[in-house]
């Protein structure tokens, strides 16, 4: 059975979605490591309360993302995880991971990729007045949200949509996507 690895900053709502379909066997896999850089983020009791082990750090005690990351894939090796997940996590993969799990690493982006890459895309849907966006999952390349596409899944944009309506569009899809796609890519 594939081992992976969770990244997150966040509430970790698609960490639970993984979780959940893990539980009833919709994904064959084990969590068995969630890496989490904001020390007080919501996933890592998520995390404690489905028994799963966390390492959770603060970017600013290291001097470089070098340091942060070596320490990062010592666990990942040392709990031998062979996919690393991103849920929701807010940093760019640097070298020293990119280096060891190349074509290993999947993130997932609320837009139709290429169209708004980074943060807020959300957000940069709607300023832009465009009638769809949509939820993208990615390999996870050295740029931002650039890497090969895997899959990809429209929204229609409503006339009365807000941020917060269209954000809970978004995360409704992820949470079916991102666990269909996780099940692809353990079954290899």
């Amino acid at each position: 059975m594939k081992r992976i690895a969770v990244f997150a900053s966040g509430n970790g709502s698609n960490f639970q979605a993984i979780v959940e379909r893990i539980n009833t066997g919709e994904i064959k896999a084990e969590i068995g490591l969630v890496v989490c850089d904001k020390p007080q983020a919501g996933v890592i009791n998520r995390a404690k309360d489905a028994q799963i082990p966390v390492f959770s750090f603060n970017p600013k005690d290291y001097d470089t993302k070098a340091q942060f990351e070596a320490e990062i894939l010592a666990e990942l090796q040392k709990r031998e995880i062979d996919l690393v997940i991103l849920a929701g996590y807010m940093r760019l993969i640097g070298q020293t991971l990119l280096s060891a799990y190349g074509g290993k690493i999947v993130n997932i982006h609320p837009s139709l990729l290429p169209a708004f890459p980074g943060i807020d895309a959300v957000g940069q849907a709607l300023s832009a007045g465009v009638k769809v966006t949509g939820v993208t999952v990615h390999y996870v390349d050295a740029g931002m949200d650039t890497g090969p596409i895997i899959a990809q899944k429209a929204i229609e944009i409503a006339e009365d949509d807000t941020k917060e309506t269209l954000a809970e569009k978004v995360h409704q899809v992820e949470h079916v996507l991102y666990p269909e796609v996780i099940q692809k890519l353990v079954s290899k």
